[in-house]
């Protein structure tokens, strides 16, 4: 039995390999729920609990209020919220000034979609999708064509610069600079911005803020917190200057974190890791051995080359 399946694995090794990546998933999946639900249910039914508390006190208070009427109040107010449009004494602004409009097309084209603004007319949803069916490829398009401008700058040639200079091998001098790119973009896309939103609302804690900003640039973007929609301490003046910088902030910031993305994935060690889990076709092994040959090839033909030639260098990485 042992023998057979160590011959299953030597002939099929990705579609093996594969099947463990599939089970790991899986069970990465169910622990996650499980872990959600162990550390959410508890505070749903805490929350659930308060507002019963709540209502009751209402209702008893206010005797002429019956339960079927505050629930149509409440009805109506959550289906105006959903929609993103508050009841409170307090709300102010609009949702759909040109400043909140780009902010929304934003999140829309970078798939984000916080969920707190939504359009409200058959216009405007029939609008969304075509406005999407086009926009959201072109927003891909832009996003791939420049990140492979940018990766030249700062990945392709800091690295070919460096190994020409210091003589180290390519690998360990690309898992270096990796490493450096992602201590840099988690202070500049993460812990600062954190500490910028945390200043300026004040209902979020530092590891709301920090959640904001990771659920944002990772176009996850739950919708559970979402700037200037709480008692911020942006003056109104300032409201639309506020917007434009998130907006630019969350463009900018996608655009750096798949600088960065982009940058492991061309790691030969996680390309040789990728490479376990794809089918194999015909001639793949020698394709293999080329793709891991091409930096020591690379490495000999660096001798011959100078600084000037460093772009040359990164369009032969590519």
């Amino acid at each position: 039995m042992f023998h057979q399946c160590a011959r299953l694995v030597e002939r099929y090794p990705s579609e093996v390999n594969l099947t463990f990546l599939m089970l790991g998933y899986a069970l990465y999946l169910l622990l996650g729920a499980w872990v959600f639900s162990v550390i959410e249910l508890p505070h749903e039914y805490q929350l659930r609990e308060q507002l019963e508390i709540v209502r009751r006190d209402f209702l008893r208070e206010n005797l002429c209020i019956s339960n079927e009427q505050l629930d149509k109040l409440l009805t109506r107010a959550l289906d105006a919220n959903h929609y993103g449009v508050s009841m409170l004494g307090n709300a102010s602004g609009s949702n759909w000034d040109y400043t909140s409009s780009l902010f929304f097309t934003s999140t829309v084209l970078t798939t984000t979609g916080y969920g707190h603004n939504v359009p409200l007319s058959d216009g405007g949803k029939a609008f969304s999708l075509f406005y999407s069916v086009l926009g959201i490829p072109a927003t891909l398009l832009f996003l791939s064509a420049l990140v492979q401008r940018v990766m030249v700058v700062v990945t392709h040639r800091p690295v070919a610069y460096l190994h020409l200079r210091w003589s180290v091998s390519k690998p360990t001098l690309a898992a270096t600079h990796a490493a450096c790119l992602s201590f840099i973009a988690a202070l500049l896309l993460f812990l600062l911005p954190a500490v910028v939103f945390y200043r300026l609302e004040p209902q979020w804690s530092y590891l709301e803020s920090l959640y904001f900003c990771f659920m944002s640039l990772t176009t996850i973007g739950l919708g559970d917190y979402v700037p200037g929609e709480t008692h911020s301490t942006v003056p109104d003046s300032y409201g639309t200057l506020h917007k434009l910088a998130i907006t630019l902030y969350l463009l900018l910031g996608l655009v750096c974190l798949l600088v960065i993305v982009e940058t492991f994935c061309e790691l030969p060690q996680v390309e040789s890791f990728c490479r376990r889990f794809y089918r194999e076709k015909r001639g793949s092994a020698s394709e293999s051995r080329d793709q891991e040959s091409s930096y020591t090839k690379h490495d000999q033909l660096s001798d011959q080359l100078t600084f000037s030639s460093v772009s040359a260098q990164a369009a032969y990485l590519r």
